[in-house]
């Protein structure tokens, strides 16, 4: 029996490299300015005040830099879910399962751009 291979499937192989960069590049940096530098006080900034976030969350710029880091990663989450329930043997699931990840990024990609885009 041979594996038909999925025509989508590079186009789920490209977002999970995208939300792996985005999950070891920039979250990490993220992290580091709003969680530790600024309370420390290693920087003059007060980046996590509410007006300083609720002015950068003005910007359009800002709302698809966030969204980015936002949504990548339930890509790259998504295709590392998929790939490990196949090899831990449950094939007979595939395509339930290929639909319960990818949907499910596909969801938070949603609730992401009505959050960004419409709340904010």
């Amino acid at each position: 029996m041979s594996y038909k291979r999925d025509k989508t499937e590079p186009f789920w192989w490209s977002l999970f490299s995208a939300g792996g960069v985005v999950a070891a590049m920039l979250i990490p940096v993220l992290i580091y300015f709003t969680g530790l530098a600024e309370p420390l006080g290693l920087i003059g900034a007060e980046v996590s005040r509410y007006e300083a976030m609720r002015e950068l969350f003005g910007q359009p710029l800002a709302k698809v830099f966030f969204f980015v880091v936002a949504v990548l990663p339930l890509y790259h989450a998504a295709h590392r879910i998929r790939f490990m329930l196949h090899e831990f043997g449950v094939r007979k699931l595939i395509l339930p399962i290929h639909y319960f990840c990818y949907g499910g990024a596909v969801a938070g990609t949603g609730l992401a751009a009505y959050i960004f885009f419409h709340l904010l």
